[in-house]
């Protein structure tokens, strides 16, 4: 019986397999063909079947050995690939970074985390798609994505980067002067309100508020629908209705006067950023880097947005 383990058996089935020829496959793992002659005797006796025929002049599978070349072809690949990802923890982070976050809050993205990486990493390179709407990961073939932490899937693994965001209901001082200030958040049912839709659902999320009744939710008519928070933002500018906006995306509007908040203690904050991925990709080199950068930028409270005063 020969003293090698099982993987150096299946080895050498895979290599007679490829090449049906127990010469060319002792010539491709560097080993003598009465080897792989014992070896691939030994794996047969083990298990009480033929795997091959042969005569002088071929090799051929049988149907055992067929069904297990089959099986064993993917899960040698596996575990080749388990032990390559093993060497690259010893290596330079390098590769590409496919990452989709919000509009807005890409922008901090772009500001804080990329320059960093492209600093910490520079064999690291990214592709930053802007979409306000839910992203499957997986399939839209993303690294990772940055994402309100209420809109993360339960399978993906979550790390904060923000405090919870806030958010306003504004409008442009002149559609204020025109229709009155809701004093209420019921009094936006009698007004004009830019809505937020999904892209992919065709949703209008609800407007959440807070007020003596506890929390209230309200789906008011909108006068006009897109799915981006800077065209809402530009449509309130145009006075056209109310909206309800991340004040990332108006800190300039407010500060310049081109929008007016109203009932400011009736919006609550909402949950914060967060950095979402799937679970198996965490120990790639590039995503350990991206995790890294992400943790310390949460740490020194870059990503935090408050309401401007």
């Amino acid at each position: 019986m020969t003293d090698m383990s099982s993987l150096e058996l299946i080895r050498l089935f895979l290599a007679v397999a490829e090449h049906r020829s127990f010469t060319h496959a002792a010539r491709r793992l560097n080993v003598s063909p009465t080897a792989v002659s014992k070896g691939v005797r030994a794996l047969e006796g083990k298990h009480g079947v033929t795997l091959f025929t042969r005569n002088t002049r071929s090799v051929a599978l049988t149907d055992a050995g067929t069904n297990l070349l089959a099986v064993l072809k993917p899960a040698v690949g596996q575990i080749d690939e388990a032990f390559d990802e093993l060497a690259r923890f010893q290596q330079r982070p390098s590769g590409h970074l496919r990452i989709t976050a919000p509009r807005a809050f890409g922008y901090l993205l772009a500001r804080h985390l990329v320059p960093r990486m492209r600093t910490a990493c520079p064999d690291i390179t990214f592709d930053l798609s802007l979409d306000d709407g839910l992203v499957d990961l997986v399939g839209a073939g993303y690294d990772a994505g940055v994402r309100l932490g209420q809109s993360v899937a339960q399978d993906m693994v979550a790390m904060r980067l923000s405090r919870p965001l806030s958010w306003s209901i504004v409008a442009a001082p002149d559609y204020f002067a025109r229709h009155g200030t809701p004093q209420v958040p019921r009094d936006l049912l009698r007004h004009a309100t830019i809505r937020y839709r999904f892209s992919t659902s065709g949703v209008l999320p609800p407007w959440r508020f807070t007020d003596s009744d506890g929390e209230l939710l309200l789906d008011t008519d909108a006068a006009v629908c897109a799915n981006d928070t800077g065209m809402i933002a530009e449509l309130a500018r145009k006075g056209l209705g109310i909206a309800w906006l991340p004040d990332i995306e108006i800190e300039e509007d407010i500060r310049q006067g081109r929008l007016v908040r109203a009932l400011t203690r009736h919006v609550p904050g909402t949950s914060g950023l967060y950095l979402y991925f799937p679970m198996r990709s965490q120990n790639q080199p590039k995503m350990r880097a991206l995790i890294g950068q992400a943790m310390q930028l949460a740490e020194e409270g870059l990503l935090d947005v408050g309401r401007p005063v």
